[in-house]
């Protein structure tokens, strides 16, 4: 990869970091040790940190990394830092760049604006780090959402206990006290099956969560709420929901309202909208007080606010709601924090020490001692953030990167940067802040302008998940993830009829074009779903992650963890040339579950029970675990024994990958060429004549499962069944030539027959004579296996193979002058996809057949005796006749059920993962079993 580096003739500037002093919660830092060590290394940046012993990362973790630990950052060219700098700490003449709050003219903040003027210095700030479109690209308010959801859910539980309500509310803690996100997440899911299993008292009536607004920290609010047991209500269905009897205890309900909801314009019925509005805000009035408040129990209030504005509640509308006793309101999370603001009655910024006020709006008083007093409560802390202090830095950091480096080049014309600078090096406002001069001077409230909030289309009313792919394997996981009436399904796929038959009488799912290779659209896409299932070729996996990266958002597929997806699990990326930014897996917080099928999938998570049920003291020395998807034994009448749901080149090709194991203490490396060869007979069933050969690398799954030294293992396998002769016979065919990629003009023209195909392999002239074409079979095999001899390999071209191979052929067509060579659209014309779409054709499941899937384990453990104990876990499915077949189910369902955890945040892991946790296998297990898939296991 590029990276860019400084040219020798300029002189980068030096950074220096602030310590935060704001309070003794600020513990984030606006540049990770990682990064530090990058800008050091890479760009050659002078880095000064000044010392602290609070910080989140140590002093000592950015010395490691090349900073300079120092109280003085007067030699620093640029000074960063996360809160606002006091003035009388600013260093004249220097670059800052900081969360100064100044640009809305507001008058608390005035005074420090004033001060960077009068030190003439030069104002950078994050807010204004924005793009084209005037979206933020530097911030912390996800983090803001997710803390504030928290510490409300915390208060909720006292403030209901105040009102004589005892609820599962009161096991939630403070968001701080929490060691990560997703340990957050996971106790308010365990407080949501209390309610699931127990419900809230019914005196309460439904508890409704509202949520204003649809940027980043309504996301994260919602993010934290989607763990709860519950139920979307529309706006307009507020009012009937509370006046009705019908609603659950079991759950709690929440509603989220945009603009749309809860504005309109002033005498007239007209339809807002949004870009009128925030151009003409005068015009329109809020009808909040009308339409929302009176049936909201939990107001979590995520808009920006300008003065210019209507107020979602002002301190007459609450108090006339609240006499006449038509206010069932009993908290507020004002996570935007402005003062006096959308929220007339929010007075000030409460703080993590003292999180919660309450208001009474009947007499306009507020308590700050007194919880159990009359009226709101509210949250309006505003460093919410800090209390993830090591994510929310993490995450920040990332973000911030690309311009950090361009201020170490000295690039303070970036358009980025400039658009964010407040002020100029000379003391004076840029021009688009000229307006603040009057400001300074009145000290009075005024706005700077109104930031458009960000608009997106997804819709809080549901779980959104994008599903990539229509192939048979989705029908499962569509069906799974529907019995869910608030997951809404998006199908894209490019085979249009395929899709639309996927969606069929389900009221849930929609279809959309699918092209991959159209970057904006598949953005757009990702960005509007709350998962996104990747069912496309295992080769498109990384760039769909990609998008799944850069909006934060998790992603599932069934394949392999190849190198290039687990290549995203690094945390930096050099983006700077992109233009863009870029973050990896893990420092977006994202989850990307891959391996969640059938194999690998299932397989993994019944091998990990399995490991970690061994008692302490003995020890595991073999694992052998086969697994294949065939025809049912009735149904696997053709010379291969085998028949194809889907492209079989995909099957192919797999029996050319090389295979590495451990058997019997021994090592092997058998080349892809040589695969096919090495089957062996696996006696699972008496009944079931089944052959077996290598699956891939199976020695770096020692690893994976925490089995230990490998050469502590006696036994170290992974394979693939076929029924008896399918190997051989394939072998032979890829010996004949008919596994060659190479393109030829002659397939591609569309008019070759099979016999002509035929004749250009064996080289032959005609195929009249039989027993001429046998011999001529038979010296082509005996030729390449003796080029291709491998001693330990031994492969003997035997009369009865030969007879195989021609009655294969035969059977096929592959003699007739009416079967032609057929290649689909867009399919390169080589030997193997014309192979490849005849098999297709002739290998087909009829009506009413059925498949079979079949997976054994084979477990070696020696015991804290001494002594060798063997077990065996073995699984079989069958398809269903005209409905999901077993291949389907057992790669579907596995999927739909990480799915679901993921959107029920019911997984902990962070990056690119396979299931191997107990927090992913053991629920996993429970409910294959629910849905019959279930292995049995024997002590052998």
């Amino acid at each position: 990869m590029h990276q860019l580096r400084l040219s020798a003739f300029s002189r980068s500037l030096s950074i220096g970091i602030r310590r935060e002093g704001k309070n003794r919660w600020e513990r984030r830092v606006p540049l990770i040790p990682i990064h530090v060590k990058r800008l050091v290394n890479e760009f050659g940046a002078k880095i000064l940190i000044q010392p602290s012993t609070k910080r989140v990362f140590a002093d000592k973790q950015y010395s490691e990394v090349g900073a300079i630990v120092k109280e003085d950052l007067s030699e620093a060219d640029v000074i960063i830092g996360v809160k606002e700098v006091p003035p009388h700490e600013l260093i004249p003449n220097k670059t800052y760049v900081y969360f100064s709050h100044t640009h809305k003219g507001q008058a608390h903040n005035m005074h420090m604006l004033k001060a960077v003027l009068d030190k003439k210095v030069k104002l950078i700030d994050y807010e204004l780090i924005t793009d084209d479109q005037n979206r933020r690209l530097v911030l912390f308010s996800r983090f803001a959402g997710y803390a504030g959801f928290m510490d409300m859910l915390h208060g909720l539980g006292q403030r209901l206990l105040s009102k004589g309500y005892g609820t599962p509310f009161l096991y939630n803690a403070m968001s701080f006290q929490y060691l990560s996100l997703p340990d957050a997440r996971l106790d308010i899911a365990r407080v949501g099956q209390l309610i699931k299993d127990n419900g809230l008292p019914r005196e309460l009536g439904p508890l409704v969560f509202t949520f204003t607004g649809d940027g980043n920290v309504t996301q994260g609010a919602q993010h934290m709420f989607k763990c709860l047991p519950h139920e979307w209500v529309k706006p307009e269905k507020l009012k009937e929901l509370i006046e009705s009897d019908t609603w659950e205890s079991d759950r709690v309900y929440g509603c989220q309202v945009l603009v749309e909801d809860y504005i309109k314009k002033k005498n007239s019925n007209e339809p807002v909208k949004r870009a009128h509005y925030y151009s003409n805000p005068e015009e329109y009035e809020s009808i909040f007080h009308e339409k929302i408040a009176p049936y909201t129990s939990v107001l979590i209030n995520g808009i920006l606010w300008g003065p210019q504005f209507p107020r979602l509640l002002t301190n007459d509308q609450v108090n006339k709601l609240a006499r006449e006793d038509n206010l069932r309101m009993i908290s507020v999370a004002d996570i935007t924090c402005d003062i006096n603001g959308s929220l007339e009655f929010m007075s000030h910024a409460s703080t993590i020490d003292s999180p919660f006020f309450v208001y009474d709006p009947i007499t306009r008083t507020e308590s700050t001692t007194n919880m159990e007093a009359d009226g709101i409560q509210i949250m309006s802390i505003d460093n919410l953030p800090t209390e993830m202090p090591i994510e929310s830095s993490e995450y920040f950091s990332g973000a911030f990167c690309p311009f950090i480096v361009q201020l170490v080049k000295g690039n303070l014309d970036h358009p980025v940067l400039k658009r964010a600078s407040i002020t100029s090096s000379d003391g004076t406002l840029v021009d688009r802040f000229k307006h603040l001069y009057k400001e300074i001077e009145k000290h009075t409230p005024a706005s700077s302008g109104f930031v458009v909030l960000q608009l997106i289309t997804v819709t809080a009313n549901s779980k959104n998940v994008l599903l990539l792919g229509s192939g048979f394997v989705a029908a499962p996981l569509v069906d799974y993830l529907l019995r869910d009436k608030s997951v809404h399904i998006t199908i894209a796929s490019n085979a249009k009829k395929e899709a639309e038959k996927l969606a069929q009488g389900k009221k849930n799912a929609r279809v959309m074009p699918l092209d991959v290779g159209d970057q904006q659209n598949l953005s757009n896409l990702v960005k509007d779903h709350d998962v996104t299932v990747s069912f496309v070729p295992a080769t498109m996996h990384t760039t769909v992650a990609e998008h799944c990266i850069n909006h934060k958002k998790d992603m599932l597929t069934a394949s392999y963890i190849s190198p290039a997806m687990a290549a995203l699990n690094e945390s930096f990326e050099d983006v700077i040339n992109t233009k863009k930014k870029t973050l990896r897996a893990k420092n977006a917080g994202i989850t990307i579950l891959n391996e969640l099928g059938l194999d690998p999938g299932i397989d993994h998570l019944t091998a990990m029970k399995f490991f970690n049920s061994v008692e302490p003291g003995s020890r595991v020395n073999k694992f052998i675990s086969w697994c294949g998807g065939l025809p049912a034994p009735e149904n696997s009448d053709n010379p291969l024994g085998y028949k194809f749901s889907w492209s079989p080149r995909g099957v192919l090709l797999a029996g050319l990958n090389s295979g590495k194991f451990k058997k019997n203490n021994k090592l092997f490396d058998i080349p892809g060429s040589h695969l096919l060869k090495t089957s062996v007979d696996v006696p699972m069933f008496r009944g079931l004549a089944l052959e077996g050969v290598p699956n891939r690398d199976s020695l770096h799954y020692t690893d994976i499962y925490g089995l230990g030294k490998l050469e502590d293992m006696d036994s170290m396998f992974r394979g693939t069944f076929r029924y008896k002769g399918y190997c051989e016979l394939m072998a032979a065919f890829h010996d004949l030539g008919f596994f060659n990629v190479t393109e030829k003009s002659n397939i591609k023209s569309g008019t070759l027959s099979w016999p002509d195909l035929i004749k250009s392999v064996l080289n032959m002239k005609n195929l009249d004579n039989p027993a001429e074409v046998k011999a001529v079979i038979k010296e082509s095999l005996t030729k390449e296996a003796i080029r291709t001899n491998i001693k330990d390999i031994p492969w003997t071209v035997t009369d009865a193979l030969v007879e195989r191979v021609h009655q294969a052929m035969s059977w096929l067509g592959m003699f007739k002058n009416s079967t032609p060579v057929v290649i689909g659209k867009g399919i390169p014309p080589t030997t193997l996809d014309a192979f490849c779409s005849l098999l297709q054709e002739k290998l087909v499941y009829e009506e009413g057949e059925r498949d079979a899937v079949y997976m054994c384990h084979e477990f070696g453990v020696i015991n804290k005796k001494g002594i060798q104990e063997n077990y065996t876990s073995t699984l079989v499915a069958y398809g269903t006749p005209n409905g999901y077949s077993a291949m389907a189910k057992t790669v579907g369902l596995p999927a739909a059920m990480g799915v679901s955890m993921l959107l029920d945040g019911n997984i902990g892991g962070r990056g690119v993962i396979a299931p191997m946790t107990a927090d992913i296998y053991e629920p996993l297990l429970v409910k294959l079993e629910n849905e019959g898939i279930k292995f049995v296991e024997k002590k052998i």
